[in-house]
């Protein structure tokens, strides 16, 4: 049976000078990091690539990301994997639970997260179950 964890997620993206800026689309790195308050109380760092097409609204980055705290008191850690793509302003964007990276109490960990923003604040519903 899946478990819900709510709450916020502050974060800082540093994007990093472009690899290949030919035309179709600029590629480039980026770095986030995380600090989740709530059900999930921890950090995280992310290393992502990102390409930004030349039409405003439109591009996509992959990723991931390691998650290092607490699960509703569960101690240990995880990665997430992310795939999310903007088309002309519509987006899309997957996270979930890389199998078998959960460490300590949260080893077995599977789960799919959604990251939202409300009025210019992140907030995360992660919906997990431990021990599969």
């Amino acid at each position: 049976m899946s478990v819900r964890a709510v709450g916020a997620v502050d974060l800082i993206w540093e994007e990093q000078p472009p690899y290949d800026d030919r035309a179709g689309g600029r590629l480039a790195r980026a770095v986030v990091t995380k600090e989740f308050q709530g059900d999930l109380q921890a950090s995280s760092v992310g290393h992502l690539l990102t390409a930004e097409a030349t039409r405003p609204g439109s591009g996509g980055y992959v990723g991931f990301e390691r998650v290092v705290g607490t699960l509703h008191g569960r101690l240990g850690s995880f990665v997430l994997q992310h795939c999310g793509v903007m088309d002309r302003g519509s987006g899309a964007l997957t996270i979930r639970v890389v199998p078998d990276t959960g460490t300590g109490d949260l080893t077995g960990l599977t789960g799919v997260m959604e990251i939202r923003l409300v009025d210019g604040e992140h907030g995360f519903t992660f919906d997990y179950t431990v021990g599969r």
